[in-house]
């Protein structure tokens, strides 16, 4: 299988008459060697089916298929949705192994059954997909991902390109000038690591800012979907006046400030401590605490 290089993709966008635009975060990788790079970083098992969000011309597609993945391609460009299984049958790529969903990836609720193709079974379960594996669009990326591990608990292992400043917020650790809401949320479902960097030279077009992959390994979970649900929206108010302490900035969700300090002291937390310094423990620990 050969994979799609800087020409190729540009003929298929020419093709297609797609211009690349910032409302879909659509920037192209045109370089076989960090496909390949991706993939391998993803650390997948044997033959494990994918979902990938934003496939676009299909460049990391094609790598995942040639290393024996089965993919499910969420891709919101009619366009290039369509487009999609043509390119990958181009390639020499087992029509089994490839399932395109046309839809907005925020938007998504239920997946197909995983594909299997090239003769192997993936290892999947059928309960639900557990890699995702892809070339994020930058703009929506946080709130895609925070999405589908709430919408698809049975997510073991993430791998995905991103902004920097992205990757490392979501990487980030309590008392970091980048720790936030994305680091706390993202942490619920697993252990996040920036896994390397990436050159704004593998894009068509170069976008303006640097790249990462990032990747998480998921663990259990604190607590049930509830106790979720409280936790978030603790580290939503105490981000929200990050500067503030806890004390001021949960005052409107505990009810006074009076009552945010009372809630902060009954889960072992100092109330003149800020958001920052707060590991998803002790929001897990504010939100045990009845208010």
């Amino acid at each position: 299988m050969t994979l799609l290089g800087a020409s190729e993709i540009r003929a298929l966008a020419e093709r297609l008459d797609v211009s690349p635009t910032k409302k879909w975060g659509q920037n192209f990788v045109h370089d076989a060697n960090t496909v390949r790079k991706i993939v391998t970083a993803a650390k997948l098992h044997p033959g494990e089916a994918v979902v990938e969000i934003g496939p676009g011309l299909g460049s990391l597609t094609l790598g995942l298929l040639e290393q024996g993945h089965p993919v499910t391609a969420i891709e919101i460009d009619p366009r290039l949705a369509a487009e999609l299984p043509a390119t990958c049958e181009a390639h020499g790529v087992d029509a089994e192994a490839l399932i395109v969903v046309q839809a907005d990836a925020l938007t998504v609720t239920n997946l197909p059954a995983a594909p299997v193709g090239n003769g192997g079974a993936a290892t999947a379960s059928s309960a639900g997909p557990t890699a995702i594996v892809a070339n994020l669009p930058y703009n929506v990326s946080v709130p895609v991902l925070i999405h589908l591990l709430e919408t698809f608990p049975t997510i073991r292992r993430v791998l995905v390109m991103v902004q920097a400043e992205v990757g490392q917020r979501l990487a980030a650790s309590p008392g970091s000038k980048i720790y936030g809401v994305p680091s706390v949320k993202g942490a619920w479902w697993g252990d996040w690591s920036v896994d390397g960097a990436v050159s704004r030279r593998v894009f068509w077009p170069e976008p303006n800012v640097d790249s990462v992959l990032v990747g998480m390994t998921a663990r259990a979970t604190p607590g049930d979907e509830a106790l979720r649900l409280r936790t978030f929206a603790l580290a939503d108010a105490a981000f929200g006046q990050r500067r503030k302490t806890l004390r001021q900035a949960l005052s409107a969700i505990a009810g006074s400030t009076t009552a945010a300090a009372a809630l902060c002291e009954a889960a072992g937390i100092d109330s003149g401590a800020r958001g920052e310094q707060l590991t998803l423990g002790q929001f897990v620990a504010l939100a045990s605490v009845p208010f």
